[in-house]
């Protein structure tokens, strides 16, 4: 984000020192509507427009990516706090098991073993797989 604004403002000064070089005065006429100024107070003028066009057709389109961003990242947490709810309910099973089984061990009623669950967040920010003892590769 912030490349894009660098480029924008290397771009901008450009603009202006182009427009700055050709202060020739023109005339700009648009149907009944007519102006006159300098080269440099045209080219700005269009340019600022170009950019105002250019934010007001791209702003929905932002918009609707950052409440799409916003109510994926809900749900995501949603998820992984109902993971944690059903894993804690597994144990809680596992241990009731463990419990009311004859040898008394939950290995015995349980045959997989429970892998910790990495986090959606955790992928993204690029954390260590809790999962890899770092034998592998």
């Amino acid at each position: 984000m912030q490349l894009v604004l660098v480029l924008g403002i290397v771009f901008a000064i450009v603009a202006v020192l182009f427009a700055l070089q050709n202060n020739i005065p023109v005339a700009v006429t648009l149907a009944v509507w007519h102006f006159e100024g300098s080269l440099a107070l045209v080219l700005l003028i269009a340019l600022g427009l170009g950019v105002l066009i250019t934010g007001l057709l791209s702003s929905p389109a932002v918009i609707r990516r950052q409440w799409m961003a916003a109510r994926l990242r809900r749900r995501v947490a949603e998820l992984e706090r109902e993971l944690a709810e059903s894993q804690g309910q597994n144990r809680a099973l596992a241990a009731e098991v463990a419990r009311l089984s004859p040898t008394g061990t939950a290995a015995d009623a349980i045959d997989t073993e429970e892998k910790p669950y990495v986090g959606m967040r955790a992928l993204l920010a690029g954390e260590p797989d809790p999962r890899d003892d770092g034998t592998r590769g």
